[in-house]
């Protein structure tokens, strides 16, 4: 009985939820252009970075990471001035976290890496793949947007948006963790703004997915399928802006199918 106690000790154990977002023992630090990083890693194999959306960490992953451990050595991380990658600054861009991740890349003396991003992830993806392009294998952006306007947002979150700037903007914040909170907001009100003929610039093959459900209008996602040199559609059925959690069993296979594909062919737009 002794014997068949520890063992099911151990099983439950191992049963255990990992504390993604707080794991120490796969949790470090990385001084990065002003910021110290904050990053977890999971599994061997090809690099896979995953970045989350505004207002996330990278605990939002959760239900991603397992599967993606199996195969790739998964660099799961905290964007500056989310999670526990504190920020001092300002301000706040996509150019400017873009730049980020390409330096953690380059620390950990990686020459290139697979990019799985989620919503502003997403776009940092695509902004890391232009910036960057050597460092970008492939890369997936589910829920992205290239402009901040009503054509790529639709109409309720615009207007959430516009409510949440215009009652607060005349009294920002002063208080470190509010103050932090508007920059993160204020992020999405006024950026990005990137032309999406400039997308053609993408070397990478990109996977741009959405939900037919999506706070991204489903008319800007085609959009940017278009303008990209090589690239794969899916718009989810059933679905919303968290296509990664909701479908995640579906999700993550046809991610890793992209990842895999022997040939990504040139998009006939």
């Amino acid at each position: 009985m002794l014997v068949l106690g520890l063992l099911l000790h151990g099983l439950l154990a191992g049963a255990q939820a990992v504390p993604y977002g707080h794991n120490p023992a796969a949790g470090h630090y990385q001084a990065v252009r002003g910021v110290r990083l904050y990053y977890e890693v999971y599994g061997a194999g090809p690099p896979l970075l995953l970045i989350h959306g505004n207002g996330g960490s990278l605990q939002d992953f959760k239900q991603n990471i397992p599967y993606f451990a199996q195969h790739y050595r998964v660099i799961a991380v905290d964007s500056r001035a989310h999670g526990k990658s504190v920020d001092p600054g300002d301000s706040l861009s996509f150019e400017m976290m873009a730049d980020d991740f390409a330096a953690l890349l380059r620390s950990l003396r990686l020459d290139s890496a697979y990019v799985l991003g989620w919503s502003d992830g997403g776009i940092n993806a695509v902004v890391l793949a232009l910036r960057h392009p050597q460092l970008v294998k492939r890369l997936v952006a589910t829920g992205a947007n290239f402009s901040p306007d009503s054509t790529a947002l639709t109409p309720a979150l615009w207007r959430q948006q516009q409510r949440g700037y215009q009652e607060n903007k005349a009294h920002p914040p002063t208080d470190p963790v509010r103050k932090n909170d508007w920059k993160v907001f204020l992020l999405d009100v006024f950026q990005p703004t990137i032309p999406l003929p400039v997308l053609r610039r993408v070397a990478a093959p990109a996977f741009i997915i959405a939900g037919d459900r999506d706070v991204i209008t489903l008319e800007h996602t085609v959009a940017i399928y278009r303008h990209l040199r090589r690239a794969w559609l899916w718009i989810v059925p059933d679905s919303g802006h968290a296509t990664l959690q909701e479908h995640a069993d579906e999700f993550n296979r046809k991610a890793d199918a992209f990842f895999r594909a022997k040939f990504i062919s040139s998009a006939a737009h």
